[in-house]
């Protein structure tokens, strides 16, 4: 089972959990395109759509960087379009492109929860749509979307509504594709993590350099991703599958060399959101 020759389409992956999953797959041999608005380098964060390109490249795969807003349906549809002519093809959708926000529903600004809104769960909508047409002629064809399962509890209902919406609202329309689209025998499917992940957002919006010494390195994500998108699109689909619960699934029982900090105990690790 591999990756080699199949086509992925990525929204977002310029750098943490989407480049890891793009790097992952290209030491397969896969083909990545990776629509991403960061074209030039930005003040605080590393990583452009165009040096994403290069490490594929260099980790073995081929790579299509697309300068594009998932926000824009021509973007969209020219990335789609793009990648089917440069590539043949589209086997896999990645929906990794997200914004966050944590604030209470008084303090969350209005233009901040249409973004999360048209990037998290509309781009969501429109790039596994405008994709579906192509991904019905793959032989092994999955959306996976980088979002939670859909934990009502109070707990993470009211915590941050604005947030929560969207991220639950990327997994219902997964959710509803898979349901929509097992006739086509495309399997749509959501990841998330059981810790926190050491990226941007994680230090940026939850809690600092303390927090990144109690997470998990990306390439846990990446590696879960990957098993997912080798497991048979016919019957492995309309899940919302937990990083760690994936790995168990393959075999792997020790995720000591995950910690982003060697040597950190799992139990001292810091549970990511919408799990209880």
């Amino acid at each position: 089972m591999s990756l080699a020759g199949k086509t992925i389409l990525m929204s977002g992956g310029s750098r943490g959990i989407g480049l890891a999953i793009a790097l992952r797959a290209a030491r397969d041999g896969a083909n990545v395109a990776l629509l991403a608005k960061t074209d030039t380098p930005h003040p605080k964060l590393e990583g452009t759509v165009q040096s994403a390109a290069e490490q594929i490249r260099a980790a073995g795969g081929q790579a299509l960087p697309i300068v594009g807003d998932v926000r824009n349906d021509d973007d969209i549809t020219e990335a789609v379009l793009t990648t089917q002519g440069e590539f043949g093809g589209i086997d896999i959708v990645v929906n990794n492109a997200s914004v966050i926000d944590l604030s209470g529903s008084l303090d969350l600004a209005a233009k901040k929860y249409d973004l999360m809104q048209d990037v998290n769960v509309r781009g969501t909508f429109m790039l596994s749509r405008a994709a579906a047409p192509i991904l019905k002629d793959a032989e092994n064809p999955h959306i996976l979307s980088l979002s939670p399962p859909l934990n009502l509890s109070p707990k993470w209902l009211g915590a941050h509504t604005g947030y929560t919406m969207a991220k639950y609202g990327m997994s219902m329309a997964t959710l509803g594709m898979a349901a929509e689209f097992a006739k086509d025998g495309i399997a749509a499917n959501t990841l998330w993590p059981a810790t926190t992940i050491a990226t941007a957002a994680v230090q940026f919006a939850l809690g600092g350099d303390r927090m990144m010494k109690v997470s998990r390195t990306p390439e846990i994500y990446a590696d879960a991703a990957y098993q997912v998108l080798l497991q048979p699109a016919a019957s492995y689909t309309g899940q919302t599958l937990i990083v760690e619960d994936v790995l168990a699934a393959s075999g792997v029982t020790d995720f000591s060399g995950y910690a982003a900090t060697p040597g950190t105990p799992d139990n001292e690790l810091y549970p990511d959101i919408f799990l209880d």
